[in-house]
């Protein structure tokens, strides 16, 4: 069986994990041994990207590579990614790379639409690191032969990771014409992209796509549907002058640039079919989560004999051994 080294096994991985150990023998650098990785038959290897001497056992590991990791916050680069390329350049090389960037690479296109030929201009620390960390894969793509697809993420939501606190808290946003334009894609979609893109990503040198739904929304729009869904009163508006005023730094960086991505690329290369085509369809998925359900009639037994059986099955882990993570 094929051999994936996944780099980050964080909420938007773990949804895809059942997909992927059906087609691939999984290792997982972890800093933390978890049980649920190991019920799902994932081997888990102890190592930290900020320490390039626990990543040897990484060397020659894999075919294939997901890289979800965020950068540090200590340097201008990634130095992650970097310590990253140099283990796989130790041996036998990956064929394929996929990594989870960030739409914040674009910077500020005032509301433009957003193809990913675009020229790179980010404006904040964090997106200035993906930006470095997409050309060291890219040029360790070239140089090796291995296929990189980076997908560019914007929001990333889910059920369960709604900004209803935010709408609780009644934070502003800006006056409609002042509005800046959003992207957002389901977490279990970009989980798909990522499959997706280790079977079909085929370009030596990199290729880029932009990890999106077919949404078209303001940030005013976004909220205004959230606030209708769960019954939420819909947020103040505000003049961005006010608003720089009033709001934290962190929501302000996000309200500083307006993009529409275009996901053309996404869907025609990578033949990905989106589950969650608009925000409007993943939040009708959040309300059927939060609806309640009837339990589940308690399971009968079935009687063979003088015996009763009750289906439990005991599978034993047959992976090679983890050493404590």
């Amino acid at each position: 069986m094929r051999r994936l080294l996944i780099i980050g096994c964080g909420d938007v991985v773990r949804r895809v994990l059942p997909q992927l150990v059906r087609r691939w023998r999984i290792y997982a650098l972890v800093r933390e041994w978890d049980p649920a990785l190991r019920a799902l038959g994932v081997v888990q290897i102890v190592g930290d990207l900020d320490r390039g001497a626990s990543l040897t056992r990484l060397v020659g590991l894999a075919q294939a590579v997901l890289h979800s990791a965020p950068p540090g916050e200590d340097t201008s680069d990634d130095a992650r990614t970097r310590r990253l390329i140099a283990v796989l350049r130790q041996a036998s090389l990956p064929r394929r790379l996929v990594y989870i960037s960030t739409s914040g690479v674009y910077g500020d296109c005032a509301g433009d639409r957003v193809f990913e030929t675009r020229r790179l201009a980010p404006r904040t620390a964090r997106a200035r690191r993906r930006v470095a960390a997409e050309a060291q894969l890219r040029r360790f793509g070239r140089e090796s032969g291995c296929a990189v697809s980076i997908l560019r993420a914007p929001g990333i939501y889910a059920a369960d990771r709604l900004p209803l606190e935010r709408l609780r808290r009644g934070l502003p946003l800006l006056l409609p014409e002042e509005d800046i334009y959003t992207n957002h894609i389901h977490a279990e979609d970009l989980g798909r992209a990522c499959v997706a893109a280790l079977e079909c990503g085929a370009f030596a040198g990199g290729r880029a796509y932009n990890a999106v739904d077919d949404s078209d929304i303001t940030m005013g729009d976004w909220f205004g549907k959230l606030a209708d869904a769960f019954a939420l009163p819909h947020p103040p508006r505000v003049s961005r002058a006010e608003a720089e005023r009033v709001l934290p730094p962190v929501q302000l960086s996000f309200m500083r640039e307006s993009r529409r991505l275009d996901n053309t690329r996404l869907k025609r290369e990578l033949r990905l079919r989106l589950r969650y085509p608009t925000v409007d369809s993943g939040i009708a998925a959040a309300l059927e989560d939060k609806a309640p359900h009837p339990p589940a009639p308690a399971p009968r037994a079935r009687v063979t004999g003088d015996r009763y059986a009750h289906g439990i099955v005991a599978v034993p882990f047959s992976g090679r051994p983890s050493e404590g993570d």
